[in-house]
């Protein structure tokens, strides 16, 4: 026995070792060898597509009424052609290659096949189609025929379906423009056999906004530009879709000039290249605001004013501020110059600008001073005017010395005159 202190070590004979090595392991451990087996099993075996799966796949071949698509390992699916047949030109806009998202509506249990939907509504009408599109939450076409007290008439599939008012867009707008227009619905609610069939685009719209939103995230950074629809103006500015993403365009960014209105510059629907200025992470109950910028790409006018503007040239300009010491001067949108109230008159001491120019006047001035590096311009209403004066003064002088050359005449003529004799 070990005494108190030591360590207890058993040492098993050479042949009890090789015994112990070829033993079988305990029945837990062989159940648990086997149950890590069978779970790498089926997590390595594909997962069995079932109706209302959504599949993303790459087509393979295109028939005459279909087309196959390969949906991973070496499964194929078939979906119609009339999903993506114009109505107008009955051109298929389906190649080879080409990725497609649908939704699975028969796993072969059915048919035989794998038969995929992306829009149910076209390519002819299938009994039981709304209720699989209801059940599966698979898009439909429809057209929109009429409006009534409410919302919208929806043509689906040979059947009037009910769309709301508040589920026709994701923004408000004017409820004509959709009349007559081929859209995409989600069913809602199927009752009374198909006689009260209600609709949403809004839905669709949405998830299609969130996934466009997903990608342009990925580009949205500080002085990214990119590429975006004006979709509401406002008096600060205007709002601007990326895509998926709203971006604010101050109206302080839409230019080097100063703008009254953002519809000065710009019209709802009007697309533009911005550039990103600043991403606000979300605060508590808020979203991430992303600011944007046109005056950024625009060209500087300061970068060559020395040689558009050079110091005494005269250029007209458009009074636009009033301050104590002098009126603001807009050479051109973005350039403004100052003429300082000792520079306002001749002659005479000017207390405020106010008693010279007003805001909006067109007046010529002079360029006395160009400081690019602080964006200074100095201007004058006198200079061009003493010039003037200077000018006339000058004339002046010679047409009085041109007279009085003419009324005493040549050196010849007072001689000739001073050797006549006198009467």
């Amino acid at each position: 026995m070990a005494r108190k202190g030591e360590a207890l070590i058993m040492i098993n004979p050479p042949d009890q070792d090789d015994d112990l090595a070829s033993a079988d392991p305990p029945d837990d451990e062989e159940d648990f060898a086997a149950l890590l087996a069978d779970s790498e099993a089926a997590a390595a075996a594909p997962k069995r597509l079932t109706a209302g799966d959504v599949i993303l796949g790459r087509v393979v071949s295109v028939g005459q009424d279909a087309a196959f698509v390969a949906i991973g390992g070496k499964s194929e699916a078939v979906i119609g052609l009339g999903e993506f047949r114009d109505p107008e030109t009955g051109e298929v806009g389906l190649q080879i290659g080409d990725h497609i998202e649908a939704t699975i509506t028969d796993d072969g249990s059915k048919s035989g096949s794998i038969v995929l939907k992306r829009t149910l509504g076209r390519g002819g009408h299938v009994p039981g189609e709304l209720e699989q599109a209801l059940e599966h939450g698979i898009a439909v076409e429809g057209i929109v025929t009429g409006q009534n007290k409410g919302g919208f008439d929806v043509q689906i599939a040979g059947k009037t379906a009910f769309c709301p008012a508040s589920q026709i867009d994701a923004r408000r707008g004017d409820p004509e423009q959709y009349l007559g227009q081929r859209l995409r619905f989600r069913i809602r609610k199927i009752e009374e056999r198909g006689r009260n069939i209600v609709v949403s685009r809004r839905e669709l719209l949405e998830e299609e906004a969130a996934a466009l939103a997903a990608e342009t995230w990925k580009q949205v950074r500080v002085d990214a530009v990119m590429r975006g629809t004006v979709t509401s103006l406002r008096d600060f500015g205007a709002f601007v879709d990326l895509g998926g993403v709203d971006g604010l365009l101050h109206i302080s960014e839409l230019g080097h000039g100063r703008v009254g209105h953002p519809s000065e510059v710009l019209e709802v629907g009007q697309t533009v290249e911005v550039m990103v200025l600043r991403v606000e992470p979300a605060t508590e109950g808020g979203r991430t605001k992303v600011a944007l910028s046109l005056r950024a790409l625009a060209p500087d006018p300061w970068a060559t004013v020395a040689e558009r503007f050079p110091v005494g040239c005269t250029v007209r300009g458009t009074v636009q501020r009033l301050e104590r010491f002098g009126a603001f001067v807009e050479l051109e949108p973005g350039l403004d110059g100052l003429v300082h109230v000792s520079r306002m008159a001749m002659n005479r001491r000017v207390a405020h600008p106010r008693d010279v120019v007003s805001v909006g006047d067109t007046i010529d001035v002079s360029v006395v001073t160009v400081d690019v590096a602080e964006r200074r311009i100095g201007l004058s209403m006198v200079d061009a005017a003493q010039r003037e004066a200077e000018a006339d003064e000058r004339e002046a002088l010679e047409v009085a010395q041109s007279g009085q050359q003419k009324s005493l005449g040549t050196l010849g003529d007072l001689l000739e005159r001073s050797s006549k004799p006198k009467r």
